[in-house]
């Protein structure tokens, strides 16, 4: 069965998410700089007001994804406090100065996060040599990835993308995500083998997810 998630930056979206049959939401706020951790209220009010699952991205700040020590802690009492908000999952990714994937910090994330399913999000596309980094995420115990393929877009990164479901071998879902819409989804779907699709489904330059391209993005993978 295809599923989609939705990149939700406010409460308005997660409830249009939900509304138009999405099977997941990823909250977080600071669309600008690609997502942070959203406040406590706002988890809060999504839950309150969803049934399907959430999933919260933890990271404190935009930027690069190599995080002081300050900030890692700050990312460890997030995970601590949310953890107890009803959530289903966190979403987050570390990274080392050269850009490879920092295996001490995000292995105990994931063991914080714990009995939570986590997702290694687009810091992945930061780096180089992506088989040996699949290797590290996998090693680290997330459940999944969310990657464009290392390239700015999952149509640029398709073949990238193809790669590491057949690398993966179904110990890690790969989630293409990044300039994913409904005029590409089928294309995609039908080059790479994969279960899960990330969409912010944002089409009007606004914060607000859009309800047409969310139908049109689950009627296309239903196709």
């Amino acid at each position: 069965m295809k599923k989609i998630e939705i990149a939700c930056f406010n409460l308005d979206s997660a409830i249009i998410a939900q509304n138009t049959g999405a099977d997941r939401v990823e909250l977080c706020a600071d669309m600008l700089v690609g997502g942070t951790t959203p406040t406590i209220e706002i988890i809060k009010q999504a839950r309150e007001h969803l049934n399907i699952d959430l999933y919260i991205m933890i990271r404190p700040r935009g930027g690069n994804f190599v995080y002081s020590d300050s900030e890692f802690e700050q990312m460890k009492s997030e995970i601590e406090a949310i953890k107890k908000l009803g959530v289903n999952g966190f979403v987050f990714g570390i990274l080392k100065d050269d850009n490879t994937i920092n295996i001490e910090q995000n292995l105990e994330l994931v063991e914080l996060a714990k009995s939570f399913p986590c997702t290694f999000h687009r810091a992945f596309d930061e780096i180089l040599d992506y088989e040996k980094a699949l290797e590290n995420v996998i090693s680290c115990g997330f459940s999944a990835l969310l990657t464009s393929g290392t390239f700015p877009n999952v149509m640029e990164g398709k073949y990238v993308l193809k790669q590491l479901v057949i690398q993966a071998n179904n110990r890690i879902e790969i989630m293409p995500g990044g300039g994913l819409r409904s005029t590409n989804i089928s294309a995609l779907d039908e080059m790479v083998n994969i279960n899960w699709f990330h969409s912010s489904a944002i089409t009007d330059g606004s914060e607000i997810a859009s309800l047409e391209e969310i139908v049109q993005l689950k009627k296309k993978l239903l196709s």
